[in-house]
């Protein structure tokens, strides 16, 4: 089994279990659709625009972070409840942990598609491109929880998991940003390798058709 297609089953194993008695069903729905929207879209483009492995990897991984926030709440999940009571913080950890991710995982995959798709070379101005993006995409985030907290009233509180915390968006928008950043400065390299690798899979398959 090549490593797209068990990453693949993982996710969808996962998102069934997630969907068996979440703990609000319209919650979980709300975190769960960015990856039921994006993995038709990534099966769809698999053969004729693979990613990278780490790109894939980064995605399953996200994937697997919103399914669990949807099947507990954010506030809820065992993990950070674990960390919580380890470290004595004053609120579950897990929703900044999953905004972290929110930044490193589409600057890794903005990163490939600039790469792939643009005349950007690796550099300042990707850089930059890459995390600006990231942080657009974060606050744009935090404008659909002010307004599912306007338009659905009481049953927005689990989805936007504030937990008391009235600097909350300001917050995990923050982490979005430092999230994207290492993305960028610890995963570049690795990814530019994974890059020359795929392009010359591509050249010399050409080659033999």
């Amino acid at each position: 089994m090549s490593l797209r297609l068990a990453l693949l089953v993982l996710v969808l194993v996962a998102l069934a279990l997630s969907g068996i008695a979440p703990h609000d069903r319209s919650v979980w729905w709300a975190e769960v659709m960015p990856v039921l929207i994006a993995l038709p879209i990534l099966v769809a483009t698999a053969r004729r625009f693979p990613l990278t492995p780490l790109t894939y990897g980064l995605i399953a991984l996200f994937s697997l972070i919103l399914i669990m926030g949807g099947a507990y709440t954010y506030s809820r999940v065992p993990l950070g409840n674990l960390v919580q009571e380890m470290f004595d913080l004053a609120r579950n950890p897990y929703d900044r942990f999953g905004h972290f991710f929110q930044g490193v995982t589409p600057a890794i995959l903005g990163r490939e598609l600039l790469l792939r798709t643009s005349p950007l070379r690796p550099g300042k101005w990707l850089s930059f491109l890459v995390v600006a993006s990231c942080l657009g995409i974060s606050a744009t985030y935090e404008l659909v929880e002010w307004a599912a907290a306007v338009f659905w009233g009481g049953g927005s509180v689990e989805f936007i998991g504030m937990q008391g915390d009235p600097w909350d968006a300001q917050a995990d928008m923050l982490m979005a940003l430092l999230g994207a950043m290492t993305a960028l400065a610890l995963l570049g390299r690795w990814q530019d390798g994974q890059l020359r690798r795929l392009s010359l899979n591509h050249h010399n398959l050409s080659s033999e058709l």
